[in-house]
């Protein structure tokens, strides 16, 4: 009997599939918060990921110990489902070396995710990437370690596309306060929070070039946080936006009460999701060649984009048809 082809062997020949990342990623500085966080994320499931924040998160003159720390909780046994990732300093910080030194040399194996703050060009970026890769390489750590990029000043968003199709970047994400602050006081300070944040026409600017720069490079792009803390309508609110209206796919957290209302606005609908798994299994029974759906053709031009909604869907944690689950999640892992 011959073994059914999964999505991901016949719909991206010589090409890389999109990333399926957790639809909230949620930021913690100091050991307590981030062991709050590894303990929400043990319960809800691996439905957010955490940075570890050595940028803003390390005391001054206390980086090194600072780094260590986050080194440890990636490897401890806390960190269950191996989504823990490091934003470390910028590049014209004395200790992001350093930070790259002690983190992945103590945890390289299992680190999700490395963040690069405050990039004013794409050269920015590519030299700690590279400085990435040789920290990788002394250390004898095989595996390609992504890279999520943060765009925070005018200079990055004028090289988003270059800096979006640099190797190993997953993820584009916007600073919206410090890219804000970084015009001078020429937007207001209204642009930081919702609704002007949704409209000055140089923040929706930088958050079409962003998404657009990152989709189009096959990465995700990562929304800006939410000050609002108490009020979970406003982050939900906050969230559907992104997503429905700027094609965001990703979005972060600064409190663990934003975690859940990030996700639920962020997740593919149900009837999407069910659809989606319908014309796959179709398409798989079909030995991925052209079908026909409640009337409609479809080929690979669009099990691309529905492989992507399950995928998303799945890394999300959304519910899943059972057929859907055991044959392109269970059986695959």
């Amino acid at each position: 009997m011959t073994v059914p082809l999964h999505p991901t062997a016949v719909l991206y020949p010589g090409g890389k599939p999109f990333p399926a990342l957790a639809a909230c990623e949620h930021y913690a500085g100091s050991e307590k918060l981030i062991r709050k966080a590894l303990q929400l994320q043990g319960e809800l499931g691996p439905v957010f990921d955490i940075t570890a924040d050595c940028e803003d998160g390390a005391p001054a003159g206390r980086e090194r110990e600072h780094a260590e720390m986050v080194a440890s909780l990636i490897n401890d046994g806390a960190n269950l489902h191996h989504r823990l990732g490091a934003r470390i300093h910028d590049v014209r910080h004395a200790h992001w070396r350093e930070d790259l030194d002690i983190i992945i040399g103590g945890a390289g194996q299992r680190i999700a995710y490395v963040v690069l703050p405050k990039p004013e060009c794409a050269d920015d970026v590519q030299t700690q990437i590279t400085t990435l890769q040789d920290v990788c390489e002394r250390y004898k750590v095989q595996r390609q370690i992504p890279v999520h990029v943060l765009i925070e000043t005018p200079g990055a968003l004028h090289q988003v596309w270059q800096i979006a199709a640099l190797p190993q970047v997953e993820s584009i994400d916007f600073g919206l306060m410090d890219f804000v602050s970084a015009h001078h006081g020429a937007i207001p300070g209204s642009a930081m929070r919702s609704p002007g944040q949704f409209t000055h026409p140089l923040i929706v600017r930088a958050k079409c070039e962003i998404a657009t720069a990152a989709l189009g490079n096959g990465v995700i792009p990562a929304h800006n946080v939410t000050t609002e803390l108490r009020d979970a309508d406003v982050v939900r609110d906050d969230a559907r936006r992104a997503r429905k209206e700027f094609g965001f796919l990703r979005m972060w957290s600064i409190h663990p009460s934003q975690v859940q209302p990030i996700v639920d606005a962020m997740r593919p609908d149900f009837p999407e999701v069910a659809e989606a798994a319908g014309i796959l299994i179709a398409a798989q029974d079909a030995a991925w060649g052209p079908i026909q759906w409640e009337g409609k053709l479809h080929d690979r031009a669009s099990y691309r984009y529905f492989w992507e909604v399950l995928a998303r869907a799945h890394a999300m944690g959304a519910e899943l048809p059972d057929a859907a689950k055991q044959r392109f999640f269970v059986a695959h892992h």
